[in-house]
């Protein structure tokens, strides 16, 4: 299957989709011409694009700044719909993420797996949105209906002009985050008996894993072009993009199958580290 489109250019289009489930399967779609491709040994293009600042976003939910949005207990259906609403935020926001590395640093020479990594990973997150989707929807509400996090894409405009930054800040860090908590929020929808969030998100933690690890591969894979030592580099890129320290408890088995050792998150947490790291 030959590529109507370079990749970057595809990847902008996804990224100026603005309603919810028109972007994710434009994702879906594009991902799976990409793979079509690639499975044919078709020339594919990476090309370059001119990706928007912002992505295009539909008109709900309104975002609010992270101080206000409503708590809601999650022992409550309320709290748990607040809960899905939240992590289909964040999913929506990962599609566009994976996307827009591609559109946006297209120019850089970079193997075709990079490409095949974040595709496959943009891929997976509109599939994550889906399935949230539906679990809002069995619980007769929908995305958009609760205000969301308005700083999801603070750390795309920082990074915008460094993929050194981007690699670290977004995939090795805030992904990284995710296989903190998650396991939580399966616990929480397990008590409640609800095998349908159940499912969905531990199909989430089990891919969650990989786009990680993405990302700690390709940021070794520039540190050794570059000839940098990773972890302080590393730890640098995060303390001037990153805005905050990071919080314990970290899931430290989930973050070494994804190649991020304690001493790289350790030291930029907000707490004292256990005897063994200090």
């Amino acid at each position: 299957m030959t590529l109507t489109f370079p990749l970057a250019e595809m990847a902008a289009q996804v990224l100026n989709t603005s309603d919810a489930h028109a972007k994710t399967a434009l994702s879906r779609q594009h991902a799976a011409t990409w793979f079509a491709a690639r499975a044919d040994g078709e020339k594919v293009e990476v090309g370059t694009a001119s990706p928007p600042i912002q992505p295009a976003r539909p008109d709900a939910p309104a975002l609010l700044n992270p101080r206000d949005v409503p708590r809601r207990r999650p022992g409550t259906s309320e709290g748990r719909i607040a809960i899905l609403h939240a992590v289909a935020h964040i999913e929506l926001n990962a599609v566009d993420l994976h996307w827009d590395i591609i559109a946006r640093f297209g120019h850089h020479p970079m193997p075709l797996g990079f490409y095949d990594d974040w595709v496959k990973s943009a891929d997976e997150e509109s599939k994550h949105f889906n399935l949230i989707s539906d679990c809002l929807e069995a619980m007769g509400s929908h995305y958009g209906a609760l205000p969301a996090h308005a700083g999801m894409w603070r750390a795309a405009e920082d990074t915008a002009e460094d993929l050194m930054g981007r690699l670290a800040v977004v995939p090795m860090v805030l992904e990284a985050r995710g296989l903190d908590v998650t396991p939580g929020m399966i616990q929480i929808f397990k008590s409640a008996k609800d095998a349908q969030a159940v499912a969905a998100m531990e199909v989430i933690y089990s891919e969650e894993v990989a786009h990680v690890a993405y990302g700690s591969k390709w940021f070794h894979y520039l540190c050794g072009a570059a000839g940098e030592d990773p972890k302080p580099l590393f730890h640098g890129l995060v303390r001037k993009y990153f805005h905050g320290a990071l919080k314990p408890p970290f899931n430290e088995e989930k973050r070494a199958d994804a190649g991020i050792p304690p001493d790289f998150y350790w030291p930029l947490a907000d707490e004292t580290p256990p005897p063994a790291m200090r």
